[in-house]
């Protein structure tokens, strides 16, 4: 079983950027689905970012052309740019893989996904 590990989070003003991390415990698992999602107090989980086994990226609207998923196989982890945060970005944001490898349209469907690492914080200050 996988092991998902975020770190990167943290307090920034508006405007400003973070870079978020995913340790993956499992080189299988970085050729499957990979994605971010996040969770705002009294909201929905919902997803941010997903990248395929191609290395085909997507976002959510509101997010598009702020934030920019990557991955490094060389160091098994997911990464997630985050620029031009807004206070409405503030949630926890999680990674998530599957057991799955896929070449079609990256999926931000949370019910995609099957493993999940404990979250990091970000909080953006207007």
């Amino acid at each position: 079983q996988v092991q998902l590990m975020e770190s990167g989070g943290g307090s920034v003003q508006a405007g400003g950027s973070l870079r978020l991390s995913c340790a993956v415990s499992s080189s299988t698992y970085m050729r499957n689905s990979l994605g971010w999602f996040r969770q705002a107090p009294g909201k929905a989980r919902e997803g941010v970012a997903a990248i395929n086994s191609g290395g085909s990226t997507g976002y959510t609207d509101s997010v598009k052309g702020r934030f920019t998923i990557s991955k490094d196989y060389t160091k098994n982890h997911l990464y997630l740019q985050m620029d031009s945060l807004k206070p409405e970005d503030t949630a926890m944001y999680s990674c998530a893989t599957n057991e799955r490898v896929s070449f079609g349209p990256p999926t931000i469907f949370r019910e995609d996904y099957s493993f999940w690492g404990q979250g990091t914080q970000v909080t953006v200050l207007s």
